[in-house]
């Protein structure tokens, strides 16, 4: 839509490579879409979102420290179709980004598979 705000925490569309670590194909992920450099912090979720007649999708979300890279940087061999608007924010703020319910509660489960995204008020 036109005008709208879509807000996503950083993923891959597909996961990671052959052989490829969840943790290392974020980084390089992150590196390939937006030109920056993140450490790998702890997992905060994995839930499904099963839309009616789409495809499965597992959400599967970290927390991420960017460490280096400049946003927008043309890293070679990656995707062509750069992500250009990355904001990197304290967790406290993701409660004005759609992200409430997990906030407040601390994100519950921290490190659990929670189902499906509605059961965690997403």
């Amino acid at each position: 839509m036109a005008g709208s705000l879509h807000v996503e925490l950083g993923a891959g569309r597909r996961g990671g490579e052959e052989g490829e670590a969840l943790a290392d194909a974020l980084v390089r992920e992150m590196r390939e879409e937006t030109g920056v450099d993140v450490a790998v912090g702890r997992l905060l979720y994995a839930c499904d979102h099963l839309p009616e007649g789409g495809v499965h999708v597992l959400h599967i979300t970290f927390e991420a420290r960017r460490v280096g890279g400049m946003l927008g940087e043309d890293v070679g061999g990656a995707d062509s179709r750069q992500i250009r608007g990355v904001k990197f924010v304290e967790v406290s703020e993701l409660v004005g980004l759609g992200f409430g319910e997990l906030v407040r509660a601390g994100f519950p489960g921290v490190g659990s598979y929670m189902g499906l995204k509605g059961n965690i008020g997403l």
